[in-house]
């Protein structure tokens, strides 16, 4: 058994307002699937690119394996595959790739195709396949699905459950349970180790969390009620300590002896009371630390005057004199929430962009109906830039709102500083979405919204569909989020 030692680790980025890491202590068996969750922004790449020796830090970190990140950088796309897996596992046999590809469902001849002609997906297939043919090497897995579809996510979850040795960085909660046996998770103050897939770790969370919340609950009604007892008590010490020089109601003079005590006795109690209080209050500090609080979102739909906002008949649309899609029969109803089906390349996005009203070339019948006004997430993001400020102005957003979302989808202080540029994937995306919220609109038209969103965020967003019920047609390969989100499922 090998282990990957983390020893009081810290670490800062130059110039950061807080420490991504604190004192971090840990192991990790390196046979382990383990599944690396948390919020966005708390730092599961940054932990990646230290196993990887990329940032200096504070602490020890020892293993006796070595680290490969995935993606992989491929530096000459225009080399071919085979060319590419000879540089990335060059003791594999030629049968043993062959057999790797069998299991995720790529044909032996893509050996032979240059790497730039392959879809995301089968570029992510062909990596992961090179990479596991590497033996002694620990793999560090960041966001493989962004790629993948809802079919190849499952292809690829089942290759992993047939592997060992990675970390795995995943928001999907049903590719995480088909494929680890441990969930590494960042959480406010601290990094916490379970057995289990990502199902059972969350049901042990939220259990640990409500038992939390119950027992804070408790402690601060008996620290209210202790603090008044102690008060009281002490007062009456105070009282019967200051009688000693008087006289009783008989008109006797006080017994000093026997008063005093009286006095000392209840300043005792006072004392063992305070004693107490101060106990029930370390204890409740204790609590809570790591509580995942996520506050409800809202949206604003504007409602339709009609129940039909577009409807689609024989519809085949093209790029260049190639058809991507069709034909396409189907309609968008008021308070629909349709999610789009279907493979990598069948035209899901394109379907998308010509409901957001950009120029993509079709025959067929596509109307949609007069007036509608469309809030559209695209899935790319490679324009955004400046500050939140800016931002907000560029797009006519009401700046106040557009901030209230992000704190509430987990944007603090310093989140807020800087240019959009430098923030990760997910902050990224949760921009886009958070514009999208703070526009009223006949119909929300989402293009892969989940990718690098963090499983809380997830949930959030599917309560405020469901709550709000906002008409809606998105392409997502998040399968529990479709089955929570959607009311219709239209398969291309």
């Amino acid at each position: 058994m090998s282990l990957i030692n983390v020893q009081n680790l810290s670490f800062t980025y130059e110039g950061g307002y807080a420490p991504v890491f604190e004192n971090v202590n840990f192991q990790i068996d390196t046979d382990w699937k383990l599944g690396f969750v948390g919020r966005n922004g708390r730092g599961k790449t940054t932990f990646l690119n230290l196993l990887q020796g990329k940032y200096e830090f504070r602490g020890k970190i020892s293993s006796s394996v070595k680290f490969t990140y995935f993606p992989f950088e491929v530096k000459d796309k225009n080399r071919y595959v085979w060319e590419i897996l000879e540089g990335i596992c060059p003791n594999a046999e030629n049968w043993e790739i062959i057999r790797e590809f069998s299991y995720l469902d790529l044909p032996a001849e893509i050996l032979y195709c240059q790497y730039c002609e392959l879809s995301g997906g089968e570029k992510s297939k062909v990596l992961l396949a090179g990479l596991f043919l590497n033996e002694g090497n620990f793999l560090l897995i960041d966001e493989p699905t962004n790629h993948l579809d809802a079919t190849a996510r499952q292809t690829v979850a089942k290759y992993l459950n047939r592997k060992k040795g990675f970390i795995l960085v995943s928001h999907d909660r049903a590719f995480l349970d088909g494929c680890v046996d441990h969930i590494l998770s960042v959480n406010k103050t601290d990094i916490e180790i379970r057995s289990g897939n990502f199902s059972s770790w969350f049901e042990e969370f939220g259990t640990r969390q409500a038992a939390e919340i119950a027992q804070n609950a408790r402690l601060k009604k008996e620290i209210n009620r202790l603090t008044e007892s102690a008060e009281r008590t002490s007062a009456w010490a105070d009282t019967t300590e200051k009688s000693k020089y008087g006289k009783a109601e008989s008109g006797l003079k006080q017994d000093k002896g026997y008063v005093g005590h009286k006095a000392a006795k209840l300043m005792k109690s006072a004392k063992v009371t305070e004693a107490r209080r101060q106990n029930a209050a370390e204890q409740k500090s204790a609590l809570l630390k790591n509580t995942e609080k996520t506050d409800k979102l809202k949206i604003s739909p504007l409602e339709y005057r009609a129940e039909r906002l577009a409807i689609f008949c024989g519809a085949e649309l093209f790029y260049g004199d190639k058809k991507v899609c069709g034909p396409i029969n189907f309609e968008i109803k008021r308070g629909e929430r349709i999610a789009l089906e279907g493979r990598n390349g069948c035209g899901k996005s394109s379907l998308l962009k010509l409901i957001a009203g950009e120029r993509i070339s079709f025959t067929g019948s596509a109307e949609i109906a007069s007036g509608v006004k469309v809030s559209y997430v695209p899935q790319t993001y490679d324009n955004l830039r400046g500050g939140i400020t800016e931002f907000a102005k560029q797009h006519g957003t009401d700046e106040p709102l557009f901030r209230a979302i992000l704190s509430k989808m987990g944007f603090y202080g310093s989140d807020f500083d800087g240019d959009i540029s430098s923030f990760s994937e997910g902050q990224k995306k949760k921009i886009l979405i958070a514009r999208s919220l703070s526009e009223q609109a006949h119909l929300y038209v989402w293009d892969e919204p989940l990718n690098y969103i963090d499983i809380y965020s997830r949930m959030q967003i599917e309560n405020l569909l469901q709550e709000f019920k906002p008409t809606m047609i998105f392409v997502e390969h998040d399968r529990a989020f479709c089955k929570n989100a959607a009311t219709k499922i239209i398969k291309l």
